[in-house]
């Protein structure tokens, strides 16, 4: 009985350790990893940096975002933060 005592508030911790912290970290970079994987042509993005684009062209690890000046910029995949629209969305509005 004294060896429950002593590891069941360790092993709680460990358990709302994971359930509050770990796990919904493991959702959000697998939700991340989902969104990089899906990236398609001429959809508009912002990198971590802050940069906003659309993406020109998407090679395996790397991926091409037409600036709003008209340059192009080579940028890991790994460097997207977020998609903004999807490609038929900007087409719909047009």
């Amino acid at each position: 009985m004294d060896i429950l005592g002593t590891l069941g508030p360790l092993l709680l911790m460990f358990i709302l350790f994971y359930f509050l912290l770990i796990r919904p970290q493991q959702k959000r970079q697998k939700s991340v990893q989902q969104m990089q994987s899906d990236l398609k042509k001429g959809d508009k993005i912002v990198t971590i940096g802050g940069l906003h684009g659309i993406v020109d062209a998407i090679d395996e690890d790397k991926i091409v975002i037409k600036c709003g000046d008209g340059s192009r910029l080579t940028y890991d995949r790994a460097a997207i933060r977020e998609v903004r629209a999807a490609a038929e969305t900007t087409l719909a509005k047009s």
